[in-house]
């Protein structure tokens, strides 16, 4: 089995955007960009230590909350 050629190739897109349309092809690929984006952004949050609230008679104290290593 061979790989496909240009002529392959370029029949395969011209079949796929008279199926889905341009507009739909373009809306399809933003929703997976703000996909990635949302998940690397969820990425940097986890990095960030979460801070932890504990309070007391007297005073509320902030403290980083303890990572298991």
């Amino acid at each position: 089995m061979h790989a496909p050629g240009i002529w392959g190739i370029l029949v395969v897109a011209v079949v796929v955007v008279l199926l889905f349309g341009r507009g739909k092809i373009s809306g399809m690929m933003g929703e997976v960009a703000s996909g990635i984006k949302a998940f690397q952004k969820g990425m940097k949050d986890d990095d960030k230590p979460v801070e932890r609230v504990t309070t007391t008679a007297d005073a509320t104290v902030t403290e980083p909350e303890k990572k298991d290593v």
